[in-house]
């Protein structure tokens, strides 16, 4: 007999911090204002990886081994809450030439909460008697507070303003509208340092974004993808951004700014449309709201446009995923052109930068974020290497020092937490 997955989903007593369940080294986590899912410990049952060349598009392939694991699955689950029964953390790579893995990780025990109610999800193969399946769930004590460097990387801030007025020629002779370009920084961090402060410090700093940990990627992104939920698609736009101000007066101005902005609403219209277009085949009752609002950070504002339907066939969040990824915010438009000019302009793999992060389950629901002020954790000799990305849309009228500055703002949550 094959094997098979065996789920099991308890409600348990409330657990305060989640993060404290997770693996030092290796957290597994997506977090939002303290609710989310953790991956309990090291242990994994199955992992999904989808390298450079696969036959098909990554997402579809990923979507399609999910598809064949998740359907023969047992699942004892009465919560049915997002993130309760069946559940892996995925995180895919921006571009399908990258040479970084795509991948689905399904640990063997998972921690959860939603709105006041926690539970424990067992998760097992079938040929693993339950008797050796992995204990109770406890807390791992976090290490001491450490702290990580990093300066530039393969594109200097000189290199960078250059890039930024190639693709403004680009743009002028017609090839492209916008395009998303992004720098990197790189360093290190002590071997053996708890990745899980990181993912605190992201996630206490900025509540109104996902924190995430997948596979040595770590950031707290801004940006929804695609929400599904018991058949409801939801997502959320964000591009057009403005650094916020000093003191109040400084702060209204800015936003007045960006809410007045002829290049930055340009730039978000490109964003929604695109999503929209991506999502109409796959949907019913689509619809976007009609003016962008403004979505304060603790850091910076971005215009905002919310666009919710109802899932029309038998797909899964991670359809939807391969439908949209990549979008206008964080690629370009038309996207081939686009995708085609950050191979040329950025002098680095993106990995899973820019990205799409985060979970399914076992229905096809799941809650998926681009992967934004992040960075990717690669275990070294002595130490952990580290690179961080940022990146800023291109459009006509773009000013490449203000593009720059635009990046630095986008690193600072990141730089912050590591420092």
């Amino acid at each position: 007999m094959s094997s098979r997955l065996v789920v099991e989903t308890r409600e348990i007593d409330p657990v305060e911090d989640l993060l404290a369940y997770a693996d030092p080294a290796r957290p597994l986590a997506w977090l939002r204002r303290g609710d989310g899912i953790v991956a309990v410990g090291h242990g994994v049952v199955e992992t999904i990886r989808i390298p450079a060349g696969a036959a098909s598009m990554r997402s579809a392939a990923i979507a399609a081994a999910w598809r064949d694991l998740a359907q023969d699955a047992e699942i004892d689950d009465d919560l049915r809450l997002p993130g309760s029964g069946l559940v892996a953390f995925g995180a895919l790579t921006f571009d399908e030439d990258s040479a970084a893995d795509s991948v689905l990780v399904v640990p063997a025990l998972v921690i959860g909460r939603h709105h006041g109610r926690t539970w424990l999800t067992r998760i097992r193969s079938s040929t693993t008697p339950a008797l050796e399946t992995q204990p109770d769930a406890s807390t791992i004590t976090y290490g001491p507070h450490w702290a990580g460097t990093v300066g530039p990387g393969a594109q200097s801030p000189q290199g960078y303003q250059d890039s930024v007025r190639q693709a403004l020629a680009r743009i002028a002779d017609g090839g492209l509208s916008k395009v998303v370009l992004a720098r990197d920084l790189t360093g290190s961090i002590p071997a053996g340092s708890d990745l899980r402060r990181l993912v605190r410090a992201l996630s206490t700093g900025y509540p109104d974004t996902w924190a995430f940990a997948v596979d040595g990627l770590i950031g707290a992104s801004p940006e929804t993808l695609v929400t599904v939920q018991q058949r409801t698609v939801t997502a959320r736009v964000l591009a057009g951004t403005i650094g916020r101000g000093a003191d109040a007066d400084a702060d209204t101005s800015a936003s007045a700014h960006l809410a007045s902005s002829t290049k930055d609403l340009d730039e978000h219209e490109y964003a929604v449309q695109s999503v929209l277009a991506s999502l109409r085949p796959h949907t019913r009752a689509l619809a976007a709201s009609e003016q962008p609002f403004l979505l304060k950070l603790p850091n910076l504002f971005h215009l905002a446009t919310d666009v919710e339907g109802e899932l029309a066939d038998g797909g899964s969040s991670l359809d939807l995923v391969g439908a949209l990824h990549p979008t206008a915010a964080v690629a370009g438009t038309p996207t081939s052109a686009a995708i085609a000019a950050i191979r040329e302009l950025e002098p680095f793999d993106r990995g899973r930068y820019a990205g799409p992060v985060g979970w399914v389950d076992g229905a096809g629901n799941g809650e998926w974020a681009i992967a934004l002020r992040c960075a990717q954790f690669t275990p070294a000799e002595t130490d952990i290497a580290v690179t961080a990305y940022a990146g800023a849309g291109i459009v006509a009228g773009s000013d490449p020092e203000s593009e720059l500055l635009e990046t630095r703002v986008k690193f600072r949550p990141l730089v912050d937490a590591l420092a």
